[in-house]
């Protein structure tokens, strides 16, 4: 009784604390400026850049979702070594994780592309490969520039999350006879998912809003697109304006699947 009592309490109170006068007069604020710049700005070229600024947003989810799936991937064995493994290979992975969280992306996209991709040119044979036609691209580079560094990343937050699944529970399946694959899948990853999923939304947030560094390498991502209209254009304003709203609107998009996602997940008492 004294549950059903403290709930609504509890949710009232937290919406009161929302709506304090500081914020309402910020999102007054916040709407003023969207009405004014709807009204006094220059929007005329948006219909004319619609269907590149279409294609930008394409290659730039394709870019954030190869890098996060493929990133993620790789982040589960670089977490179960840390935890489990034998110190030759905790130590590998330890140190991918540390070099990658370590040094900038931009860094490391730069030395993908115009240090790794400047050699494969002299390498005898590449040029006549079935990879060519893919090594002098861009966008290689900076999927994998993208994945090394959210799996670095995913990683070091799956350690925590392996080796905070309680060691009791995992005693419990060897006690019932379950072997080491189906207790990873049915216990030990389950677990360890539905801990480091918040981490995880945040993470993969964090990523979109690192994939407009692959335009540094002539990758034509909505960033690119938009800084070509600033340069045709001479605007500055609305293409940036326009810019942060379709980044707000993948943002949303993206926290809003994954909270779905983290509410699906039949795993409670975490």
């Amino acid at each position: 009784m004294e549950n059903s009592l403290t709930a609504p309490s509890l949710s009232g109170t937290a919406a009161d604390s929302w709506f304090k006068p500081h914020r309402i007069i910020l999102l007054l604020i916040f709407a003023v400026m969207i009405i004014a710049a709807l009204v006094f700005g220059e929007w005329d070229w948006v219909p004319r850049y619609l269907p590149r600024l279409a294609s930008g947003v394409g290659v730039t989810l394709a870019m954030l979702f190869s890098s996060v799936i493929i990133g993620f991937m790789l982040a589960l064995p670089l977490g179960i070594v840390q935890v489990t493994g034998p110190w030759w290979l905790k130590a590998p992975a330890a140190t991918f994780c540390t070099i990658f969280r370590g040094t900038p992306l931009l860094l490391q996209l730069w030395l993908l592309y115009y240090g790794l991709g400047s050699l494969f040119p002299m390498i005898p044979g590449i040029r006549s490969s079935f990879l060519w036609p893919y090594l002098r691209e861009a966008w290689p580079y900076g999927v994998f520039a993208l994945t090394v560094s959210f799996a670095a990343y995913e990683g070091e937050v799956m350690r925590g999350a392996f080796a905070g699944v309680p060691s009791g529970e995992l005693q419990a399946t060897r006690a019932f006879g379950m072997g080491r694959w189906k207790m990873f899948r049915r216990v030990w990853f389950p677990r360890a998912f539905y801990r480091a999923l918040p981490t995880l939304t945040g993470e993969t947030v964090l990523h979109l809003k690192a994939t407009p560094l692959v335009a540094t390498i002539t990758v034509i991502d909505v960033y690119g697109v938009i800084t070509k209209v600033r340069q045709e254009t001479l605007l500055t304003y609305e293409p940036l304006l326009l810019l942060a709203s379709v980044y707000l609107l993948l943002t949303f998009i993206l926290v809003a699947g994954l909270r779905f996602l983290e509410r699906r997940i039949p795993v409670k008492g975490v």
